[in-house]
């Protein structure tokens, strides 16, 4: 079974319990407008310029078949509707001014990684977390790469915006440990806004799954002038409370270091220039959750 990953990410200390391998895949089935892996949106393998890193040495101009990549009055010139994204001047980059974003593997492939920090994982209590994009848009693909990893003893876990038919996450369910999803805004209109699509088939799934009995973490990315109040943060706590498996709700201050991936891939970014909260304010907002009764963590 093959599929397309963005990362392969080791030794990560934020995504679950204990020293992780968080592996992303491509493709996601929501637009949030503050994005900052934009990378994994798109389903497709994607090109990406860091121009600040090109020596000028020309090379990929030579390589370039389709004539996407020129030499205009000295300068190497890039036209993106002429590239099919081959990957031939990222193989001849050797200053990292050219990569590919997406990388078809197997699940086997994957775990030859993976498998090398099992150590660490076991002394740990870590494992593999597979995120995003949204991994349940290659759910086939997620399965075959959580059976694999609990063939070999390594735990599971998933990062989810939980925006699919609940029949989907009904079949992972035995193939993991942890769950940790996203919970943006509860408002459906404000939701449409900010992300592009309906937030009813999430609070359906969310409602379904705080039934159960599975250890689970909710996540609220806290996004300046989106969901930064305390009515939103309110409403989602409201919402988790009673959980059964409910390890903890987490608050992540907005992150701005997708700026240089936006630029790129030629894309636009609506939250340019946009700053993380203060930290006393997203203190302010956790002190509201406990409040509420619920165990909250800052990231």
């Amino acid at each position: 079974m093959q599929g397309i990953v963005t990362d392969i990410q080791r030794f990560s200390l934020h995504d679950g319990p204990g020293i992780r391998t968080t592996i992303f895949l491509k493709g996601c089935n929501m637009r949030c407008a503050w994005c900052h892996n934009p990378e994994t949106i798109s389903a497709k393998p994607e090109l990406i310029l860091y121009p600040e890193k090109c020596i000028g040495c020309g090379k990929c101009v030579e390589v370039c078949t389709n004539q996407a990549r020129r030499i205009i009055d000295g300068s190497i010139i890039f036209d993106r509707s002429l590239c099919v994204v081959c990957g031939r001047c990222a193989d001849v980059c050797f200053s990292g001014a050219i990569t590919i974003s997406g990388r078809i593997m197997t699940a086997e492939e994957i775990m030859d990684e993976v498998i090398q920090d099992k150590s660490y994982y076991e002394h740990s209590g870590g494992g593999i977390t597979v995120s995003g994009g949204e991994a349940f848009c290659q759910a086939e693909f997620l399965a075959s790469i959580l059976t694999t990893a609990k063939a070999l003893g390594i735990s599971t876990a998933v990062e989810t915006n939980m925006n699919y038919d609940w029949k989907l996450m009904e079949e992972m369910l035995p193939l993991l440990d942890l769950i940790m999803f996203d919970i943006k805004l509860v408002d459906e209109q404000l939701h449409k806004k900010w992300t592009g699509v309906s937030n009813r088939k999430i609070l359906q799934n969310v409602e379904r799954l705080i039934e159960l009995d599975k250890p689970i973490i909710a996540r609220t990315p806290i996004i300046p002038g989106v969901n930064d109040n305390q009515e939103t943060i309110c409403e989602i706590a409201n919402l988790l409370k009673g959980a059964k498996g409910l390890m903890y709700y987490e608050l992540l201050n907005f992150n701005p270091l997708g700026e240089s991936k936006y630029n790129g891939l030629g894309l636009s970014n609506a939250f340019k220039g946009v700053r993380p909260l203060k930290e006393e304010r997203i203190e302010a907002l956790a002190r509201e959750v406990r409040e509420i009764g619920l165990a909250v963590r800052i990231g």
